[in-house]
């Protein structure tokens, strides 16, 4: 088989294809570097965050810490004060009641509060500045009471009850150590570094706050149950002990434009593929238009530069039979050249769209293999195997005559002028099936489809258009189709043609 212009482009195709995959490799081997450099960088900040927020939360932790071991003072402390009062107020009068009272008139931040059994209040130390100018011991002062128990005392025969509370240092303790917090989770949320972060509360399972997260979907529940998942898959939580014996639980992840960049590889893949694709489907459809305008121009003056002669022989062929003898070949050379007109009339109509007409299709098939069977070689045999009936579809005859003169002389060739060539006709409700058969060298499996395009010939003369223009006829004009229905190699080839009725 010779070289070509088929063999030609496909090796450019080839080199090209070669060529745009190495860009494109090379471009997102880069891309991916840039995407590793980044998600390391910021992997790498997120540790430093998370390390940040762990130092933090275990010194928040030794505040809990600590804060509850001046708890623990600050309650023997109260206490002490209580049964300092209790034993001074009901101690008799020989007792030596001085140690109670030094521990009385030590106390300077520990409230108290003594009331009659109407709430009257007879004593008070010690009181904050809002509850300083109350004479009765009201529901506002209850609240503020309430930790520890009244203490009943019998005073010169009247009842009392004592009330106290913490002190009001460790109050105000208690009120930095809250805002602490605060500012810790505002903190932990404000400096995430971009990466997703949500505080959940232990005791009744809230979200203390969040950052980085969408406002809106935060409000689904089951969205934040599916970013707690997948926070918890990628890292442990940190743990922070804060007031009252609470714990709260830092959860984070990588944040969405990492996860976002980790695609974009694969993205830009994709891109690369569909513009290749879209930029030869694109010079493929101008290419084949060019072709298509220049074989319908050669297609068209040859018709032109053919019609001036032929018309000639025509006249001669008519002068010829009005001679006393006429030569006795005067009628097939007028057959000829009819069918030489016809041809001409195919090439003219090249580029247009032709009509289609119901034509029957057994005698259109009939009338060309007989015809190609007169002037074809002795030694090839022809087998027409056809229905005795008509079978009327929409066609436009000269076309498909050529397309089958086209695929009985590509037989011919493949046989070397012996053999024998089977045409068949077989149909359903839908469609007309002609089979074309050969006992030629047979075709390999691999060029079933590329013996259809431009360029395609393994003969040493020829333009590798036959079969090209054959499908475009077959397909583009008529709807069907035609391909190589088998082929087996020392045996023989079968094209089929499919038309719809």
């Amino acid at each position: 088989m010779k070289t070509n212009i088929y063999i030609q482009k496909r090796w450019w195709n080839l080199a090209l294809s070669v060529l745009a995959v190495i860009i494109i490799s090379i471009s997102i081997q880069y891309t991916s570097r840039l995407v590793k450099r980044f998600a390391a960088q910021e992997t790498k900040q997120i540790e430093m965050w998370a390390e940040a927020m762990q130092s933090h939360a275990e010194l928040m932790n030794y505040t809990k810490v600590f804060f509850n071991e001046v708890s623990e003072q600050e309650q023997k402390r109260v206490q002490l004060l209580a049964k300092a009062y209790e034993s001074f107020l009901e101690a008799s009068p020989e007792e030596n009641t001085s140690i109670y009272l030094d521990i009385i008139q030590s106390n300077i931040s520990i409230p108290v509060v003594i009331t009659d059994n109407s709430a009257k209040i007879d004593l008070s130390i010690n009181l904050p500045e809002h509850l300083k100018d109350k004479t009765k011991f009201d529901e506002e002062m209850m609240m503020e009471f309430s930790v520890y128990q009244p203490i009943k005392i019998d005073l010169f025969g009247k009842t009392k009850w004592l009330f106290y509370k913490e002190s009001l240092i460790y109050t105000e303790l208690k009120g930095v150590l809250d805002d602490l917090f605060k500012l810790f989770i505002n903190d932990v949320t404000d400096n995430a570094v971009g990466a997703p972060v949500i505080i959940m509360d232990s005791i009744d399972n809230t979200v203390l706050a969040y950052g980085n997260l969408d406002s809106i979907k935060m409000k689904d529940p089951k969205y934040v149950e599916n970013q707690i998942r997948t926070m918890q898959e990628e890292n442990y939580p940190i743990k922070v002990n804060y007031l009252d014996d609470n714990k709260a639980y830092i959860y984070y992840r990588r944040s969405d434009l990492l996860l976002q960049m980790r695609y974009f590889p694969l993205v830009q893949m994709l891109i690369f593929g569909l513009f290749v694709l879209l930029a030869y489907l694109m010079f493929s459809y101008v290419r084949r238009s060019e072709q298509n305008q220049v074989w319908a121009g050669m297609a068209k003056e040859t018709a032109h530069q053919i019609g001036t002669p032929l018309s000639s022989l025509m006249g001669w062929i008519e002068l010829m039979k009005l001679e006393e003898h006429p030569f006795y070949g005067t009628a097939e050379m007028e057959h000829d050249l009819k069918r030489l007109d016809t041809i001409t009339k195919r090439f003219s109509k090249i580029g247009s769209i032709p009509t289609l007409e119901d034509t029957d299709v057994v005698a259109s098939v009939d009338k060309t293999m007989k015809y190609m069977q007169r002037r074809s070689s002795s030694k090839i045999e022809f087998a027409i195997l056809l229905p005795s009936r008509e079978i009327v579809i929409p066609m436009n005859a000269p076309l498909f005559s050529w397309v089958l003169e086209n695929l009985t002389k590509n037989a011919i060739d493949a046989m070397g002028d012996k053999g024998k060539i089977t045409i068949e006709l077989t149909e359903d409700d839908s469609n007309v099936f002609i089979d074309i058969s050969d006992t030629g060298k047979g075709l390999p499996r691999s060029m079933y489809k590329q013996i259809f395009k431009p360029g395609y010939t393994s003969k040493k003369r020829g333009w590798g258009l036959g079969l090209s223009l054959a499908k475009r006829i077959i397909e583009d004009y008529h709807k069907g189709k035609i391909f190589v229905k088998n082929s087996v190699m020392g045996q023989g080839t079968t094209f089929r043609i499919i038309l719809k009725k």
